[in-house]
């Protein structure tokens, strides 16, 4: 049997929780103080996911860069290839908070989303 520590980021608790595989299935969760933490492990030892924040450059706005994250959470294992896409992306203000800036981020299906408004200038 396979044990997993993991630190869990479901809440602001932040409980250590321990995982038991046997397989490449969860037989176990153990640590958790909510059921949060029993999603969150089961989740990130079978298929780890994140949202990815960062900015995209944008033109003709009062600001150089718009804000931006994915709008759900992709595989892990394409972190680096959404940033490809997010670092290439230009975009022309103005930008408001929830305006999809990439559809179909790095093949995911996911967008990419304003967090912030910019204005035209």
């Amino acid at each position: 049997m396979e044990k997993r520590e993991l630190t869990c980021i479901g809440c602001p608790m932040g409980c250590q929780l321990t995982v038991s595989m046997e397989n490449g299935e969860v037989l176990e969760v153990a640590g958790n103080t909510c059921p949060k933490g029993d999603i969150y492990a089961r989740k990130e030892v079978v298929n780890p996911t994140r949202i990815v924040t960062s900015t995209i450059r944008i033109t003709g706005g009062d600001k150089e860069r718009v804000s931006v994250k994915t709008a759900s959470d992709i595989p892990k294992d394409k972190i680096f290839e959404v940033m490809k896409d997010i670092d290439a992306a230009v975009v022309s203000a103005p930008a408001h908070i929830g305006d999809v800036l990439i559809e179909d981020v790095a093949g995911t299906g996911v967008s990419v989303i304003a967090t912030r408004e910019i204005a035209a200038v």
